[in-house]
């Protein structure tokens, strides 16, 4: 369905572009209606292909394609209309009555009003077309999209996503590389440690899974340690598929069925007297470690290894007993320009000098937050490389984030992205690890 919305969408917003200025809809006055309506058919556009991956094991949101499949309809046919009452009234139009005299010169009042309803009747439709496609995107299944997202997991029969050993190319900044060599060597100082717990902590987007991905794929790490698993955990995280992906990981096979006491079993008898790295991404919960994962690394004493966990709560590194924490911090304006360019596959910024006041305007009301600038650039990278387009859309960003600060004040406009509502954010192929 979503493909076919996604075309849908596409011809909508396509339409909508090219009849905003036209005369028809001009003389009717609901052209800022109209331009509403086309930056929330736009918002919906980036985000209908995760809506497409989700649909088929989740009813909320196959429902809300349906609501979004109606209003698509209701948006064709409402421009028909506009554009047929605002073509009768140009002076042109031979059953246009404003073509006899001026104004109302020589028609009856009943023709003055016909005049004044018909404009009334096609902005009253659109605004209630509007409240529409609001409460669409109120929805709380719209609140957890987000363009390239993974599937949420939701229930026993979920999935975890699964790691890779590809590292994202446009890695920029100085600190990242600073950081992540020190916290390689940090994790090769403890190889032989009973689980050496250390934490990357920080704000939801702000970068703590590429870091973590750096320091896995790293060839140190590689060279140090017998068995490697990286398991994204999330907020809804099911015990068993969990236990069950840790085994595949590390290429045991489990069998239908098996409890979480024979998992853990499994688990701690393959692992013995073996080195191990561990990571566990986006933690929400202390017990996924302290209930779930400790019995099986702590059952022998000759198992040694680290755990490496990416947070966004301090509260949790110490429940846990994390050993080191590294923190995160808000990529600066400069940077945060570089990873916008280099996302868009632009090679060197002389070819976008001319953008950068804009970039850097559009970096800060991302936050400052690489998650959010890379889907940006995403989104601008099909765009004409014009000061005129890139302030476009950041009128658009300012738009669609003031929208998500009405809806959920305390996310500060994060919700745009999912920044806050999912960590489930991949931005690449299938085959990547989480992108930020």
């Amino acid at each position: 369905m979503a493909a076919i919305l996604g075309s849908l969408l596409g011809s909508c917003a396509s339409k909508l572009q090219n009849i905003i200025t036209d005369e028809a809809i001009l003389i009717l006055g609901v052209e800022e209606d109209l331009r509403e309506v086309l930056q929330q058919v736009e918002l919906i556009q980036c985000c209908i292909y995760d809506a497409e991956k989700r649909r088929t094991k989740e009813l909320a949101v196959n429902n809300w394609l349906g609501q979004l499949r109606d209003v698509i309809y209701d948006v064709d046919e409402i421009l028909d209309v506009a554009r047929c009452k605002g073509s009768k009234l140009l002076p042109d139009d031979p059953s246009s009555s404003s073509s006899n005299a001026a104004a109302c010169k020589g028609l009856s009042v009943s023709s003055c009003f016909c005049n004044i309803w018909s404009r009334r009747d096609v902005a009253v439709r659109i605004r209630s077309l509007n409240k529409k496609i609001v409460n669409i995107l109120k929805d709380t299944v719209f609140l957890t999209l987000n363009t390239g997202m993974q599937p949420t997991r939701n229930g026993p029969t979920s999935k975890l996503i699964r790691s890779s050993n590809l590292v994202e190319p446009n890695l920029v900044g100085k600190e990242i590389i600073y950081s992540s060599k020190k916290l390689v060597d940090l994790v090769v100082a403890h190889k032989e440690s009973k689980s050496y717990k250390l934490a990357i902590v920080g704000t939801g987007g702000v970068g703590k899974t590429t870091l973590a991905q750096k320091i896995y794929n790293n060839q140190k790490i590689k060279g140090s340690f017998k068995m490697q698993a990286w398991i994204c955990v999330s907020q809804d995280y099911n015990e068993v598929t969990l236990l069950k992906e840790v085994l595949r990981t590390i290429g045991v096979h489990h069998e239908q069925g098996e409890t979480i006491t024979e998992l853990q079993r499994k688990l701690a008898e393959t692992i013995e007297g073996k080195s191990f790295f561990l990571v566990l991404d986006d933690v929400w919960h202390s017990n996924v470690w302290m209930d779930l994962l400790r019995p099986a690394f702590a059952l022998h004493e000759t198992t040694s290894g680290v755990i490496l966990l990416t947070t966004r709560d301090d509260q949790i590194t110490r429940r846990i007993g994390v050993e080191h924490t590294h923190r995160v911090d808000l990529m600066s304006v400069e940077v945060g320009w570089e990873l916008l360019w280099k996302s868009m596959n632009i090679e060197e910024e002389k070819e976008v000098q001319n953008l950068r006041n804009t970039g850097i305007e559009i970096v800060r009301k991302c936050g400052h937050l690489p998650l959010a600038i890379k889907v940006t650039a995403s989104a601008l990278a099909s765009r004409d490389l014009t000061e005129n387009e890139w302030k476009k859309y950041l009128g658009l960003l300012i738009h669609i984030i003031s929208w998500a600060k009405l809806w959920q004040p305390r996310t500060g406009g994060a919700v745009l992205f999912g920044w806050q509502s999912t960590s489930h954010t991949k931005l690449g192929k299938p085959v990547h690890a989480k992108a930020v």
